[in-house]
């Protein structure tokens, strides 16, 4: 069994271009599906992609540790750029959706089988609408508790939400007034039995980080995620260990290695790991396995396209330390036209059951895709009070 051609196909969704990458074999009918989203990075991910293929081509797709090893180490640059990361993790994951073909079995039987019944979903406030969850300003506080009770009333049990407003590296009590005003409105309006997650999109500086998640735990967040830069791993520790918030963050983090250095020194209590930006299934096997030692609990980033949906799902079904799957539903109205899923949503409660088909148990339609062909993202940026940069 050889690999005879790695393709991408590129699908434009609004905020995202979703990159679906596709390893054919020399088997008839016998090929794995991928997924290397990265907004703003596409054509780069892309070319990435192609000088990947040059090392693959020929070669047996079931040596997946084989050639994950030769994508990460055979151009001389290390493969933990994110670029490269996300590249290595687009055809990785379609590796192991060939492997589970091959075998007849889910991939998350390929690591050992279930180790749990059903995954707990999330979604974003507005289903991920890039008007609602991005762009909604964190003083229209009953706009949040209106978007909290639609999520409850489609069934989930939790949800996350931008309430903290973008900040200089310090600033007085109003935004953190605003960020708790937001917040209390959507407890208010859910009621303690739902739990709420807050994404601070890592806007803050570790000082307002710390003053943001001091205000807020007063609500019981089920996480706080990424209060400052990852980078800062120190600023991390110090706001997790003041809080009794669970602090999440890993979703910039693209090597086992950075993530041992942010388990060690104990900066969070959630680790967000993008299987599609960290290497695939084959890293991110090995960062859960750090995180398991450090007793830190899983809930990967997923706001991509439904292959990252379905990698992040059969991943979940094998990992003992994996909490919760976060969603995106309505980013788009026709994201269910671009795949059949194997697994099933239960609506009550949004839980999700395993999938009995073999690899990742999906199919993408190419005729669907290509009626939204690539076209630039819709830019997302972030401008202080005072005209200076700041993070989106």
């Amino acid at each position: 069994m050889k690999i005879t051609a790695i393709e991408t196909h590129v699908c434009h969704a609004r905020m995202r271009n979703w990159i679906f990458v596709r390893v054919l074999t020399d088997q008839d009918g016998l090929y794995g599906w991928g997924e290397a989203t990265l907004e703003w990075h596409t054509r780069a991910v892309v070319g990435a992609v192609e000088d990947l293929a040059s090392l693959l081509i020929g070669q047996d797709p079931t040596r997946i540790e084989y050639l994950w090893q030769m994508m990460y180490r055979q151009h001389f640059w290390h493969g933990h750029g994110i670029v490269r990361a996300t590249a290595i993790a687009g055809i990785d994951i379609a590796l192991w959706d060939i492997l589970g073909k091959v075998a007849g079995l889910p991939c998350s039987k390929l690591w050992g089988g279930p180790v749990r019944d059903h995954i707990r979903t999330y979604c974003h406030l507005g289903g991920g609408k890039m008007e609602d969850f991005y762009e909604t300003s964190s003083e229209d506080a009953a706009r949040f508790a209106d978007m909290a009770t639609q999520a409850v009333e489609a069934g989930f049990t939790a949800f996350k939400a931008m309430a903290v407003p973008p900040t200089l590296p310090l600033e007085g009590l109003k935004p953190i007034r605003t960020a708790e005003k937001c917040v209390a409105a959507m407890r208010n309006a859910v009621g303690e039995s739902i739990d709420i997650m807050v994404d601070c999109h890592a806007r803050p500086s570790p000082a307002m980080g710390l003053q943001f998640a001091k205000a807020l735990e007063q609500f019981g967040l089920f996480f706080l995620e990424e209060p400052c830069w990852p980078e800062e791993i120190e600023g991390l520790a110090a706001i997790q260990a003041a809080v009794a918030t669970p602090i999440a963050t890993g979703e910039r983090v693209t090597s086992n290695s950075e993530f041992r250095r942010l388990f060690a020194a104990r900066a969070c209590s959630l680790c967000q790991v993008d299987i599609t930006h960290c290497g695939g299934f084959t890293e991110a096997r090995r960062i859960a396995a750090l995180a398991d030692s450090h007793r830190v609990g899983l809930a990967p980033h997923n706001p991509q396209g439904p292959v990252s949906t379905a990698a992040s799902l059969e991943f979940g079904f094998s990992q003992p330390g994996y909490v919760i799957c976060e969603t995106v539903h309505e980013d788009v109205p026709w994201r269910q036209d671009v795949v059949k899923e194997g697994f099933t949503v239960e609506k009550k409660g949004r839980l999700v059951r395993p999938n009995p088909r073999p690899g990742l148990g999906i199919e993408i339609s190419l005729a669907e895709i290509k009626k939204h062909p690539f076209q630039q993202e819709i830019p997302q940026q972030v401008f202080y009070t005072d005209g200076s940069v700041g993070d989106w």
